[in-house]
C-alpha cells in the first residue's frame, strides 16, 4: 500500500551524486548477523568461512575503515564475535524479527547521528561504500540512503538518519516487517552502485559459497 505522502517520500531514481565527504565520526557501522540463515540449513553465516576466513573478518576489513564506530549484530555465538574486538548486540525485540530490527538494535546502541548497515554475507565491501551513500544522502536531503545496483535496490546496504527510532519501534511494533514498506514512509534516497556489483554478492546456498570462494581466490 502506498503511504499517503508518497509524492513527496517516494524513492527517487538512482542518481550519482556530488563530491560530499562523509562525516566518518558522527556514522556507526552496523553488521547484521542476526539472521537464522534457514536456506544454509540454519549456519551462522557471518562464521562460515571463505578461503579458510570467517566471512565476517572481510566485513570488518572493508567497513571499519569508513566509520567511526562499528557493531556486529548478532543473536548466537556472541562469544565468537566479540573475539573480533567489537561490540556485539542481540536484537532488542522479538524473536530473530528480520534485518529492520537490527537497524533498530543498532540506532538504539549508538550515540551517533547515523549507521550504517551491511549483511554478514556479502564479503565485497567497497572502500567508498559509506561515501557513496552519504553523498545521496546529503544531495538530496533524504532520510535513508539505500545501494542500488543499477536494476533493483539492495535494501540491507543503507544509510540512515538514527532520529527514525521512534517511527522505526512503531512500524515494528505494529507487526510491520518489509523494509520497502518501511523505507517508503520516509524521504529515501538512491545510491548507484551499477558500476560495483560485486558489492551484493552473498550467501545463501552452497552453490554461492563455491562462487565467492572462486571469487576471493582470484
Amino acid at each position: 500500500m502506498r503511504h499517503p505522502n508518497s509524492d513527496q517520500h517516494a524513492a527517487t531514481s538512482p542518481v550519482m551524486p556530488m563530491k560530499t565527504a562523509p562525516p566518518t565520526d558522527d556514522i556507526t557501522g552496523v553488521i547484521l548477523a542476526g539472521g537464522k540463515a534457514r536456506r544454509m540449513g540454519g549456519a551462522d553465516k557471518g562464521l562460515i568461512t571463505l578461503q579458510d576466513k570467517p566471512m565476517i573478518d572481510y566485513i570488518i576489513t572493508g567497513l571499519q575503515p569508513q566509520v567511526g564506530k562499528l557493531v556486529i549484530n548478532a543473536n548466537r555465538n556472541p562469544e565468537r564475535y566479540s573475539a573480533y574486538g567489537l561490540p556485539v548486540i542481540a536484537d532488542m525485540l522479538g524473536d530473530y524479527f528480520g534485518p529492520l530490527v537490527g537497524m533498530a538494535t543498532g540506532m538504539h546502541a549508538t550515540d551517533k547521528p547515523y549507521i550504517v548497515t551491511v549483511p554478514c554475507d556479502s564479503p565485497f565491501i567497497p572502500d567508498m561504500l559509506v561515501e557513496t551513500l552519504y553523498r545521496a544522502l546529503h544531495d538530496q536531503q533524504a532520510d535513508i540512503s539505500v545501494a542500488h545496483d543499477g536494476t533493483r535496490m539492495q535494501p540491507v546496504f543503507a544509510l540512515l538518519r538514527c532520529e527514525l527510532l521512534p517511527s522505526l519501534l512503531a512500524y515494528l511494533e505494529a507487526g510491520g516487517r518489509k523494509i520497502d514498506t518501511w523505507y517508503s514512509q520516509h524521504h529515501t534516497a538512491l545510491a548507484d552502485f551499477s558500476d560495483s556489483p560485486d558489492t551484493f554478492m552473498n550467501l545463501n546456498t552452497p552453490e554461492d559459497k563455491r562462487v565467492l570462494e572462486s571469487r576471493v581466490a582470484g
